[in-house]
This record gives C-alpha cells, structure tokens and sequence, in this order.
C-alpha cells in the first residue's frame, strides 16, 4: 500500500481527471493508516466493522498540533473499519462540518466535492444547508411513499441518487428514547465476500440505476419544495435524483471492493431482464439484512439537553450500509448529520477481496461451491 501522500497513478477503469463535471481523484492508490490514533485508546466491536473510541473527544481533536495527520489517520480507519463510535462528544455544528470536509480532503477526494445539501432540506433551514437534522418529528413524511413496514428494507448507502455520492457521513444523536433507536451498520466488504467467485466474477462491471424522486414527495409533505439546485457538486443538480453506479465499487481509500447496492434507492441492474434484476437484488440486499454477523449495532446514549453532549458515529458511506431501528414509539429522537461528497463510484479489476487483502481466511461461499451436496449424495461427475 501507498502512504498517505498519494502519487499521481490511476487503475486501469478510473480516469485520471475530472470529466466536465464528474468527480474524480487526481490517484487511485490506496492510502495506509498512518497510526496516530494508536496513541488513543480503541477497540474493534465486531471483527468485520465497527471501531470504538472510549476517551477521545473529536473536538480536541481538530484543535491538536497534529490536526490533519490525525485526522488523515482517522479517515483510513474508518474506510477500513467501516464505522467509528465517540461517546460523549462536544462537538459543535461548525467542527462538525470542518471535521466533515477534512475527512475526505485529507484522503484524497476531488477539490469540486464538499459537503452535500440533502434534496429535502429546507432553504431557510435554521441549521444551515450542510445539516441534515435527523428527527423523528419528520419521520412521517415518509408515510406518504406507501412504504414497506419490514425494518430490512430501511438498509441503505447515503444519497446513492446522487451521481457523485457520499464518502464521510457524521452524525451526532444529541436527544435520544432512553432505550431503543439503535442504529446497525452492515459491511459492503463483507457481503462481497459472501459471494461465490463465479457470481463475483458475473457482477463486476455490471451497473445499476439508483433513485429517489420519492423524496419530492417527502419534501411537499414537510411544506416546502425539493432543492434542486447544486447540491455540494456540480454533478449534483436538478430535480432527477437518479445516477448509475457499478454493483461492485471500489473504495479507493482501501483499494477493496465492495457491494454497492440498497433497497432504498437502488431500482434496477442493467443488462438484465427485469425479473432477473429482481431476484439478483433481493438475493444481494439478504446478503447484509440476513447475515447478523456482518453487521455491529450501536446504541445512542441519553444525555441531558443542556448538556450539549451526544455520541457521534463517522461511517464510510462507499462500503456500508447502515439502518436506524423504528422502535421507540412517539419519543423524540434527533441527530445532526453532516454527509461529505466523494468521488464518482468507480469498479476496477486491480480491486482487492478484502478477506485476501488481510490475510484472512476465505469466507464459507469460497469453501463451498457444491463439493458437500456431491458428497453427501454419492453423486460423481463424469471425466
């Protein structure tokens, strides 16, 4: 792996410059953790995603010495790690859009991408157009698209509409039920791995189209129009809300790959009939709703209003999914989001499993393709 001063190489599918207005990295060298965080105190929850940090609040953080190299830091670990948990955090709104930017700034993103303005954000938002209040006040506009009750079809990737979607995500839960309103984060690299390498081999390249013209539908029941203007790139404008991203990503922070697509806002494969976009989606999305170990859940601590205190998770947008859990009745539950802009999602060959890139074992798919059932059935294939 490269350090984290990328050169300027490229892989074989990534173009090496920004195309009119689609985003791309001036590398696609993948980046290595430079361990400043190893000074701190944390812990893996899971062993395929999840990081905890027990004592370290993000704000001193912005303000060390040595900002940007811990933050450069933070940013591998989390694309590794898929997501990172901070108790107790003081944060403000402001370091919490600075902490956004820097994220993906210092692990290479293109310089158009900044922070995303959400499609259903209010123009005269009190807390301006880079936060994105998660609320369970707001929670029932979405009653108006005759949604699915099943809490598996709540798995997404942030604004995947978009076609320059999210890499970073911060979002602080500063008023929380005092049990209940879990949020799950699942594993993209994992539920690659899950995959045989005969079906591996048959998504990579393919592409599918994702959208969310749903959310105007959203946007009206809150009173207010959909922003359609230039939403954090220009790529990111209009009134569409539909992109078309590879099944198969490629995280260029890790080099590994990763499955790119969700219920929420993922429509149809392309190349394929529409019945066989269906049954390969629904298997796909079963990958991470059904396979409990892939995922880590993580409970929002209450603290006192005044306190100005709340737990922070920091995700990577480009290889995870995550989920909040409905399960708490009319109690108030709210958060403030900050959604940073990548790249343009991108596939590439020169892309590691990421299992093989650790060293690890193969997942069960790898181990077996059939070879059981021969067994148990006496059955032998003829020469």
């Amino acid at each position: 792996m490269a350090t984290q001063t990328q050169t300027q190489t490229t892989t074989p599918d990534a173009p090496s410059k920004v195309v009119g207005s689609i985003a791309t990295r001036a590398s696609y060298e993948p980046l290595s953790r430079n361990n400043a965080l190893d000074a701190h105190e944390h812990h893996s929850v899971t062993p395929h995603i999840g990081e905890e940090f027990p004592n370290v609040q993000l704000s001193s953080l912005l303000r060390s010495p040595d900002a940007d190299k811990l933050i450069a830091d933070l940013a591998v670990l989390v694309s590794e790690r898929g997501v990172a948990f901070f108790r107790a955090q003081d944060l403000s709104l402001e370091d919490q859009k600075t902490l956004g930017r820097k994220l993906g700034e210092l692990s290479g993103k293109p310089a158009e991408s900044g922070l995303h303005i959400h499609p259903t954000t209010h123009a005269g938002a009190k807390k301006g157009d880079e936060i994105s209040v998660i609320s369970s006040e707001t929670f029932d506009s979405y009653s108006a698209n005759d949604r699915s009750l099943l809490a598996s079809e709540g798995w997404h990737s942030d604004i995947t509409f978009e076609p320059v979607p999210s890499d970073y995500a911060i979002l602080k839960v500063h008023t929380s039920p005092e049990t209940g309103g879990d949020t799950l984060w699942a594993s993209a690299y994992e539920a690659y791995s899950r995959l045989s390498p005969t079906f591996r081999e048959f998504l990579e390249g393919k592409k599918a189209v994702h959208e969310a013209k749903f959310f105007e539908r959203v946007a009206q029941a809150r009173g207010h129009t959909l922003r359609d203007e230039v939403r954090g790139h220009p790529a990111n404008a209009g009134a569409e809300l539909s992109a078309v991203h590879p099944i198969v990503r490629v995280n260029p922070v890790t080099g590994w790959k990763g499955l790119y697509v969700n219920p929420a806002f993922t429509r149809r494969i392309l190349g394929v009939t529409r019945d066989e976009s269906d049954l390969l989606l629904n298997h796909l999305y079963a990958l991470v709703s059904r396979n409990h170990d892939l995922q880590v859940r993580f409970n929002w601590t209450t603290y006192s209003p005044e306190s100005g205190l709340g737990d922070i998770a920091i995700w990577d947008n480009r290889s995870t999914f995550h989920t909040a859990t409905q399960d708490y009745g009319r109690t108030l539950r709210v958060g403030d989001r900050v959604v940073s802009l990548g790249e343009k999602p991108y596939y590439s060959k020169d892309g590691k499993e990421r299992r093989a890139a650790l060293g690890l074992g193969p997942a069960a798919a790898e181990r077996n393709l059939g070879q059981i059932a021969l067994q148990l059935h006496g059955v032998k294939i003829a020469e």
